[in-house]
C-alpha cells in the first residue's frame, strides 16, 4: 500500500472539499425541507461529485495530453490556483462567496440543488477537481495509485455524506467561532500543500523530466 501517496491524497481532498465547512452551506440551501428530502439531497449530491472526482482520477491525465498540457505545467497552475483558495480560506473569503451562491441557488428555485450548488461547484469545484487531476499524475498509471486514490474519493464522498446528514449537529457544536478557525487552519494546510505542487513542476522543468 502506498501509504505516502495514501496520506497525501486523503489530507489534500479532505482539505479541498471540506465536508464539515460545508455543512453550514447545507444548511442554508436546504432550508426547510423535511428530513427524508434533506436526505435524499445528501446521498444525490455526494454521489454526484464523487462520480465527477473518479471520472477525473481516471481521464484527467489522459485529457490533458491529449491538449497538449504537460504534468508539470498543470502541477504549477493547479498549485497556484490549490493556494488562491487557502488564501481565500485563511482570509475568510470562500465560506461567504459559498453562502451566497448556495443563497443564489434556493433564490432561483433550482429543481435539483444536489446537482446544483452542492456536487458543483461546491464539492467537486475547480479545487477539488485541479488536486485530482495533480494527485493522479503523481500515480503514473500505477494501477495501485490509481485505486488508492480512487479509493480516497469515496471516503471523502462518505464523509460528505455524513456531515451532511449531521449538519445541524456540527454546525451547533462548532459555532461560529469554531467553524472560523478550522476554516483558516485547513486553508494554511492547503497553502503548504499548494506550494510543495508548485515546487514538484518547477522541479520537473528544471530537471529536465
Amino acid at each position: 500500500m502506498p501509504l505516502e501517496y495514501l496520506i497525501s491524497a486523503a489530507v489534500t481532498l479532505f482539505v479541498v472539499v471540506d465536508p464539515i465547512g460545508l455543512a453550514p452551506t447545507f444548511l442554508s440551501v436546504t432550508t426547510g425541507f423535511p428530513d427524508a428530502a434533506r436526505r435524499d439531497v445528501a446521498l444525490r449530491a455526494a454521489t454526484i461529485a464523487g462520480m465527477i472526482l473518479a471520472g477525473t482520477a481516471l481521464i484527467g491525465d489522459w485529457l490533458l495530453r491529449q491538449l497538449g498540457i504537460t504534468l508539470p505545467a498543470f502541477r504549477i497552475a493547479g498549485g497556484l490556483l490549490l493556494f488562491s483558495i487557502a488564501s481565500e480560506m485563511v482570509l475568510g473569503v470562500r465560506t461567504g462567496r459559498q453562502s451566497r451562491d448556495a443563497e443564489q441557488a434556493c433564490e432561483e428555485h433550482v429543481r435539483n440543488i444536489a446537482a446544483f450548488p452542492l456536487a458543483t461547484p461546491l464539492l467537486a469545484g475547480p479545487g477539488a477537481l485541479t488536486a485530482t487531476v495533480l494527485l493522479a499524475g503523481q500515480a503514473a498509471f500505477r494501477p495501485l495509485y490509481l485505486a488508492t486514490l480512487v479509493g480516497v474519493i469515496i471516503i471523502i464522498v462518505i464523509v460528505c455524506l455524513l456531515a451532511f446528514r449531521l449538519a445541524t449537529r456540527i454546525g451547533a457544536a462548532l459555532g461560529t467561532t469554531g467553524n472560523m478557525l478550522l476554516s483558516r487552519l485547513q486553508g494554511v494546510l492547503l497553502a503548504a500543500l499548494a506550494v510543495q505542487f508548485v515546487i514538484d513542476g518547477l522541479r520537473a522543468v528544471f530537471g529536465g523530466y
